[in-house]
């Protein structure tokens, strides 16, 4: 009777602790990053290339984020729904202090390979802090007028693709005849704080 009660406890434990695991493992994929508040306009110091009439988009990434993976996957579907419509482009956030290659992980090779997006490294993450971003993902769009259209993630939840309100936010906002701003929360490490 004594080992049946004392595997009866263990197996009570063991049950509360899968479901504690499992609690804060959901609550981490689904907790939303620092949002940020970009300027209203442009930033006038940025060393990004910005045509007048021309949309731009702009996503920030940390190059060691693994939730990033899916903010670059729903980049290349945003990229293909929106041929020659927006400039693109992904900062890889670069921390002071780091290896002169620290950038260049799998994630810089991916965004290299969406079509019609330039990468940046941005050295100890001045176009970050232009943009206001403390999350890896966080993604702003400008109109042709300089004009903030939105700003957010484009990914549901912590590393899950699939339809978000933020792809579907954006392709509405340049598909269509304007709109409101908009903005979604972000899922991502920080990009505050070094490596």
């Amino acid at each position: 009777m004594r080992r049946g009660l004392v595997g009866a406890v263990f197996g009570m434990s063991w049950v509360v602790a899968v479901a504690v695991g499992l609690t804060v493992l959901w609550d981490y994929e689904n907790a939303p990053g620092i949002a940020a508040e970009p300027p209203a306009h442009w930033p006038a110091g940025s060393a990004l290339r910005h045509i007048p009439g021309v949309p731009t988009l702009v996503m920030l990434v940390h190059p060691h984020c693994p939730c990033s993976r899916a903010s670059l996957e729903e980049l290349d579907r945003l990229m293909a729904d929106l041929p020659s419509v927006l400039i693109a482009h992904v900062l890889f956030v670069k921390p002071p202090g780091v290896p002169a290659d620290w950038e260049q992980t799998d994630l810089w090779r991916r965004a290299a390979s969406i079509p019609g997006v330039s990468l940046t490294r941005d050295a100890d993450g001045v176009e970050a802090q232009r943009f206001d971003a403390a999350t890896s993902g966080q993604t702003v769009v400008y109109d042709g007028d300089d004009r903030l259209l939105f700003s957010g993630g484009i990914t549901a939840a912590r590393g899950h693709e699939g339809d978000n309100p933020g792809r579907t936010a954006i392709l509405s906002l340049l598909t269509s005849t304007g709109g409101e701003r908009r903005s979604t929360p972000v899922f991502g490490c920080s990009l505050r704080g070094g490596v």
